[in-house]
């Protein structure tokens, strides 16, 4: 692989989460001007924390392959792997959700899901580049027909809807 090659997580999850954190914050400012209840203020307050360390992480995670290491960043953090100490490049699939396993020795390893944007092309990029034999038989059927995930971003859109209704029926009662 002669050039830097960069995944981030698919972005139809991100934007309706950003959406959803706005219509809580809209709950929330609702709430305290009708005097609702103070746990649900709270509960809200609480709703509003998990909701943006989740969007935070989701919105700044990303994969790097280099040429001679991938790197994962994350919030606060980053793991790094070189290829030559690559021992096995696994797969393990679990109805359309994928993990994949880089594994150099017992106690270092990077797990990476299929929530990154193109992530085939992400598989066969690392296939290339890790030492001959390492890449299982399932990963190599698996880059063959790879899974695409979709649940994700039903299930925040979902929660959206949800949340519309709520702060409708806030305003009704």
């Amino acid at each position: 692989m002669s050039q830097v090659k960069t995944f981030v997580i698919r972005r139809s999850p991100v934007v309706p989460m950003g959406l959803l954190i706005a219509l809580t914050v809209a709950l929330l400012v609702v709430c305290i001007v009708q005097a609702q209840p103070l746990a649900k203020i709270i509960i809200l307050v609480v709703l509003i924390v998990l909701l943006s360390a989740f969007f935070a992480e989701c919105a700044f995670r990303r994969i790097v392959i280099g040429q001679d290491e991938v790197t994962a960043f994350r919030p606060f953090r980053q793991r790094q792997m070189c290829f030559a100490d690559v021992t096995s490049l696994e797969t393990v699939k679990v109805r359309n959700r994928v993990f994949m396993t880089l594994s150099a020795g017992e106690d270092d390893f990077l797990i990476i899901s299929n929530s990154y944007g193109n992530f085939p092309a992400m598989l066969e990029g690392l296939a290339a580049v890790v030492p001959e034999g390492t890449v299982t038989e399932e990963t190599q059927q698996l880059m063959q027909q790879p899974p695409r995930r979709q649940a994700d971003t039903f299930t925040v859109w979902f929660a959206v809807l949800a949340m519309v209704y709520v702060l409708m029926a806030q305003f009704k009662g």
